[in-house]
Order: structure tokens, then C-alpha cells, then sequence
């Protein structure tokens, strides 16, 4: 098998820390979390001390000044245990980021501390009813009153949303603008007309909290915005590579495991007197599936080595994200069949595992969305190839 050669030994330290924590202090909990449909606040507070949120966050706003690779780390041992409770990446690799990168020093100073303890959890507020993969089109209105501007609105299906103290909110500051309209503030959940709604019943990852949340005319100061006005979309764009990135990897790694998950269970399990192992259509079945796993690790891998260079394009990342969503739906659905009724049965990790699959063709940017970028610029690049051809060489190209 291929190596991987990303990590050095102190990321695989931090990795062994990881597990740890998942072993002590969430699986003999994730069961109850998934009725009560929420992870307890201590949980966070435990992860943070334990180093394990935002890890790139430098060490004078309180974080571990990592490299992405330690967040990597986490997000590989979330997926690879298979309990979907903590929403940890949302927390870690989108709002943190986002005020990292275009917060100011006030609002880091602020937020990322209390982040990086688990004391303060972190939303991303975008979709709303009428608006998912399609952000320009949001309704949720800020409208300046003097220093101040008031937020009225309403978002669907927010991940951390019971939780959450802060939330990147995407907002409109000017209605007729379309894109260039768009603005981004940091809102405190304490703030009088915020609301949340219920938590809501999905199909899977029943453990991570999700909800609607209400804006009823909030007042936030304008130093709570987050970069400038009317630049909400442009920054939103610049974090789409990585938060498909991060989708990709968690979509690796439950492949890989889903599968090894299936070679243990049909080893044991016995039909027509022999294992469902000995049978050539399991070993024909896995082979093929256990060669696009490694296929869609390689590119992933390659995708986090280039997203470290600062070079990850939207396109690769599109790529990424369709191809891995893809297998990681594929490989969970094939292996259930594998493992017959029990397949369907709860107490097993695979039922979780399918139920907790099919979001991944939806969220973060729909399957559709991504062929739609993707396709789109190949019929650019070849439009530009015939217009360079014809340029130079005065030809018509077939």
C-alpha cells in the first residue's frame, strides 16, 4: 500500500491524543447525546483542554500556532471513530478561520481565545429557506441606524445552532447589489431579537445539533462586522476551497473505515457454511471499493499539500469534494448490503454511517453545484484554447 507521507511524528503524537479523548470521553456518551440530539457544552470544554480546537490559531489569541495538518488530525479521528456529535469542524475550520483571516484585532481578541477553550462555540450562519447553495441570493437584511446596524432574518439548518455563542452571519446591506451586497458580521447569540428555533429532527447525525435561527430586528455595533461592507461574498468565496477540503477528508477516511469495518464483520459472519468473506462477489466488492478509497486518498492528500501552499483552487476543490462525497455515499451503501439485516440495525456503525452519509451531497456546496463549476470551466479553458490557437496560429482548431 502507499504511504502517506504528510505527517511527521509529532502530528501522529497529537493524533494517538486524539484518539484518546474519543475513546474516554465520547463514545461511551455518543449513544445518549444522539437522543438528546445535542453534545453537552463540557465536552467542548474538555476538548479545549486538551488542545484540540483550532489548532491554527497563533498562540497569542490562546491556540497550539499549528499547522493545518493538526486540525486535519482531529477531523480524520472524528470521522474515523464515526460519531458525528461534536461539531467540531464547523467550529475549527470555518468560523475560527474566518476571523483569523479577516477579523480585526479587536474581534480576535474577543472571540478566539474563548474559542480555542470551548468556552465560546462557533456557528456559520448562510442558508436560510429560500437561499442554500445559491449564498448571493440570502434575504437577511442588516440596515445601518447610525453607528449601529439592525439584523432581521432568518436561517435553516445551522449546525452548532442550539450552542452557538457567535455565528459569521451573512447578511444583505444593500438589497439591489445582488453579490456585492452581501456583508458578513460576528453576532453574539446574547444579544437582544436573537432567537433559536427548534432543534431539528434530521435523517442522520443525530448527536449534532442543528437548527433555524431568528433575527428579529438585533442591534450589533458596526466594529461587528467582519472584513468591509458589500465584500460578504468575495470573502465567503475565498474560504470555499477549504471548507470542501475539509469535507473531502472527512469523506476519505470513513471509506477507508466503512471498509475495514466490513472486512472484520463478513470475516466472522458465516452463510452456506463458509464466511461471507470466502465468497468471490465480497472480495471482488471490496477490492474494487478499497482501490477507490486509496485512489480518493491520494488526491485528497495532494489536495491538502497543495491547500498548504496557499495554491488550492476552487476547481481542484470541487473536484475533491464531488469525487470523495460520491465514494463516501457509494462505499457506505455497498458495504451495508454486506452485512445483511444487521446492516439496517442501529447498534451497528454502519446503519449511523449511512444515515449520517447522504448530507455530504448537499452540504458545503450540492453535488450539482460543484459539476456546475467544474463544467463550467472546462467549456471556459476550451473557449480560451480556441481563442489563443486562433490568435496565434490562424487556424480554426477542431
Amino acid at each position: 500500500m502507499i504511504k502517506r507521507e504528510l505527517f511527521e511524528p509529532e502530528h501522529e503524537t497529537f493524533r494517538d491524543t486524539v484518539r484518546r479523548f474519543v475513546e474516554r470521553e465520547i463514545a461511551p456518551n455518543h449513544a445518549q447525546w444522539e437522543r438528546d440530539g445535542v453534545v453537552p457544552r463540557e465536552l467542548w470544554l474538555k476538548a479545549g483542554a486538551a488542545g484540540m480546537l483550532c489548532c491554527t490559531i497563533p498562540e497569542e489569541y490562546g491556540g497550539l500556532g499549528a499547522d493545518y495538518l493538526f486540525d486535519v488530525v482531529v477531523f480524520e479521528e472524528m470521522a474515523r471513530s464515526g460519531f458525528t456529535g461534536p461539531g467540531f469542524l464547523i467550529h475549527c475550520d470555518l468560523v475560527a478561520t474566518y476571523i483569523k483571516s479577516f477579523g480585526s484585532e479587536e474581534q480576535k481578541k474577543q472571540w478566539l481565545p474563548r474559542m480555542v477553550a470551548g468556552e465560546a462555540i462557533g456557528s456559520l450562519g448562510m442558508t436560510e429557506p429560500h437561499a442554500g447553495s445559491d449564498l448571493k441570493a440570502i434575504r437577511t437584511k442588516a440596515i445601518r441606524n447610525g453607528d449601529d446596524f439592525i439584523i432581521s432574518g432568518q436561517k435553516v439548518f445551522i449546525s452548532n445552532g442550539q450552542l452557538c455563542d457567535v455565528i459569521v452571519l451573512a447578511t444583505k446591506t444593500d438589497s439591489a447589489a445582488g453579490a456585492k451586497g452581501v456583508t458578513l458580521f460576528l453576532v453574539d447569540t446574547s444579544l437582544p431579537g436573537f432567537r433559536r428555533g427548534k432543534n431539528l429532527n434530521k435523517l442522520g447525525m443525530k448527536a449534532q445539533d442543528t437548527s433555524e435561527l431568528f433575527f428579529d430586528e438585533v442591534r450589533v455595533p458596526a466594529t461587528a462586522m467582519l472584513g468591509e461592507e458589500g465584500k460578504g461574498f468575495e470573502l465567503m468565496m475565498t474560504k470555499l476551497a477549504q471548507e470542501r477540503l475539509a469535507q473531502a477528508i472527512r469523506s476519505a477516511v470513513v471509506a477507508e473505515t466503512v471498509i475495514d469495518w466490513t472486512v472484520e464483520y463478513t470475516s466472522q459472519r458465516k452463510a452456506f457454511g463458509q464466511t461471507i468473506a470466502d465468497f468471490q462477489n465480497t472480495q471482488f466488492k471490496l477490492a474494487e471499493l478499497k482501490t477507490e478509497a486509496v485512489v480518493g486518498r491520494q488526491f485528497t492528500d495532494k489536495c491538502i499539500e497543495v491547500f498548504m501552499r496557499g495554491e488550492l483552487d476552487a476547481i481542484d476543490a470541487a473536484m475533491a469534494k464531488m469525487w470523495l462525497s460520491n465514494l463516501h455515499c457509494k462505499v457506505v451503501d455497498e458495504c451495508l448490503q454486506l452485512f445483511g439485516g444487521w446492516g439496517y440495525m442501529w447498534e451497528y456503525p454502519i446503519a449511523r454511517a449511512y444515515a449520517d452519509a447522504r448530507i455530504v451531497k448537499i452540504a458545503g456546496g450540492s453535488i450539482e453545484v460543484m459539476k456546475h463549476i467544474i463544467g463550467r470551466h472546462l467549456f471556459a479553458h476550451h473557449k480560451l484554447r480556441r481563442e489563443n490557437a486562433n490568435g496565434v496560429a490562424g487556424i480554426n482548431p477542431v
